[in-house]
């Protein structure tokens, strides 16, 4: 299955709308003028970051949360591609790569019915083939020196993230996951509620720190499981900083960088875990917009930081027109390419 979409600098600028006087972040850009040579072109472009995009919910439908992922990354590049180009904000530092498209994967999820035992079997399998492709692009893009920069997609894609950088650097690598939710749920079939399960379980991920889960939705079952491989995973909770204050935001983060930050790593955000932020599973409490920017940008400053990862968004469901949430992903991104 062929499922990358390159995109060429027709593609990217067809997102700009270009103003006199100015420079915009999409006309800075760089991007594969030969789709033929991808790996070559990966390794001698100078930019660091390497950005792309997964249109799918397939893992948030296994998961039987609310589908609309597959619309983030279109959302966030109107908005990206659109920001000022400066000494501020250097578009030049990333190469817009294109996106993983699963359109017959869609389809066929859509016809699915979770509540049917064998039908959900079927929707895990679909997950496995989107775990495959993802695995091989993030290998191709760590192994060519580059960091990827993941949008789009259900939380399953966690698990292609870090195997795909786990191969390209020959060993496990550590994940800060700032999450509502552990998404270590049970190996009962792949979804978007047991990437990092499997992905440890399989040898790909050795260091696991949860920043900001919800008490109320971390079931028993998996607390005695992060508790068992309490020398590998470390959590702390949302309740704990921000409603009954018992420890500090900045303090916790420093926690949380301690625990990954002398192996290679990468950073997971998942949208849920903001406050009325459009997702997959949407919530009225959690952290800040200014809160999770500033999250990205004090994680992103360490050395080993290997990947970025921005999940569960989902715009479809947004109740206005404005793009508040592809706003929000292009805020992220580039607090992140300005932290590293």
């Amino acid at each position: 299955m062929t499922s990358l979409n390159i995109y060429s600098e027709k593609d990217i600028l067809e997102f700009v709308t270009k103003r006199k006087g100015e420079s915009k972040f999409g006309e800075k850009v760089t991007f594969i003028s030969d789709p033929a040579n991808l790996d070559s072109e990966l390794v001698d472009s100078k930019s660091k970051y390497v950005l792309f995009g997964i249109n799918e919910s397939v893992g948030v439908k296994a998961n039987k949360g609310n589908q609309g992922t597959e619309t983030a990354w279109n959302c966030t590049l109107k908005s990206l591609l659109n920001t000022q180009n400066s000494s501020l904000n250097k578009g030049k530092k990333v190469l817009v790569l294109g996106c993983l498209e699963f359109p017959e994967l869609m389809k066929a999820s859509k016809q699915l019915n979770t509540n049917n035992p064998e039908e959900l079997k079927k929707l895990y399998g679909l997950v496995s083939e989107i775990d495959e492709e993802v695995t091989n692009l993030v290998f191709k893009i760590v192994s060519a020196g580059k960091i990827p920069i993941v949008i789009g997609g259900g939380h399953n894609n966690a698990y292609g993230n870090i195997k795909g950088t786990s191969l390209a650097l020959n060993k496990p690598v550590n994940v800060i996951n700032f999450d509502a939710h552990t998404d270590f749920r049970a190996l009962e079939g792949r979804h978007s509620g047991n990437g990092f399960s499997y992905a440890f379980h399989e040898g790909f991920l050795n260091r696991y720190f949860i920043f900001g889960i919800h008490e109320n939705y971390t079931p028993k079952k998996v607390l005695e499981e992060l508790s068992a491989h309490n020398k590998h995973i470390n959590y702390n909770t949302f309740e704990a900083i921000a409603i009954r204050k018992e420890t500090t935001y900045e303090d916790e983060m420093k926690y949380a960088l301690n625990f990954v930050k002398k192996e290679a790593f990468g950073i997971e955000i998942d949208l849920d875990a903001i406050q009325n932020t459009a997702s997959s599973a949407m919530s009225p409490s959690g952290f800040s917009v200014n809160e999770t920017r500033q999250f990205v940008s004090y994680i992103g400053k360490a050395k080993k930081v290997t990947y970025l990862h921005l999940c569960e968004a989902a715009p479809l469901l947004e109740n206005n027109s404005s793009n508040q949430t592809g706003k929000l992903l292009s805020y992220l991104i580039t607090d992140f390419t300005r932290a590293n």
